[in-house]
């Protein structure tokens, strides 16, 4: 009985589990496309027939959310533009944007695109979820840097929702 509960609770983070794996896969496939110049299309037909949710040399991916990840790599490539003079912004004076790993680049665009137009997910819940993402590619003095920026994004975006979070 008490398992079956540990279960039912379990529910919601199947739906984060499938976006937490979608952000991963749109930072690869907007990496990819940064790197090799790969087109939209070819991403996505890539990344939905072989790596979402897919056994790729041996390691298996957990199932993800297909809507989302396209929704984050065509907001991106839509917007990006846009998103990288507030990147550019919010990092430190001698680091812009393009002096930034691709990787990172990926993250920072990916992480603003959402905590400006995915309003349905907190915007704390957004820097925390780049930032874990961020950790599977670099080193923890890096992830910091994705904090604040994104932080300091989410503060233009959702300004009434970070006040009221406290900081």
């Amino acid at each position: 009985m008490a398992e079956d509960k540990k279960k039912q609770a379990k529910g919601p983070d199947r739906k984060a589990n499938r976006r937490g794996a979608a952000r991963l896969a749109a930072v690869q496939a907007l990496y990819q496309m940064d790197i090799g110049g790969a087109g939209i299309n070819d991403i996505f037909a890539e990344f939905e027939s072989h790596w979402l949710g897919g056994e790729v040399e041996g390691d298996k991916y957990l199932p993800a959310e297909a809507a989302f990840f396209r929704d984050i790599v065509s907001g991106v490539v839509r917007d990006q533009a846009r998103l990288d003079p507030l990147i550019d912004d919010a990092l430190s004076r001698g680091w812009p944007l393009k002096r930034i790993d691709a990787i990172l680049r990926a993250v920072l665009r990916a992480g603003a695109y959402e905590l400006e137009h995915r309003k349905d997910v907190p915007g704390r819940v957004v820097v925390s979820e780049y930032v874990d993402v961020a950790h599977a590619f670099v080193e923890a003095d890096e992830t910091g840097m994705v904090n604040a920026v994104l932080d300091q994004i989410g503060r233009q975006f959702r300004a009434d929702e970070f006040a009221r979070a406290g900081r």
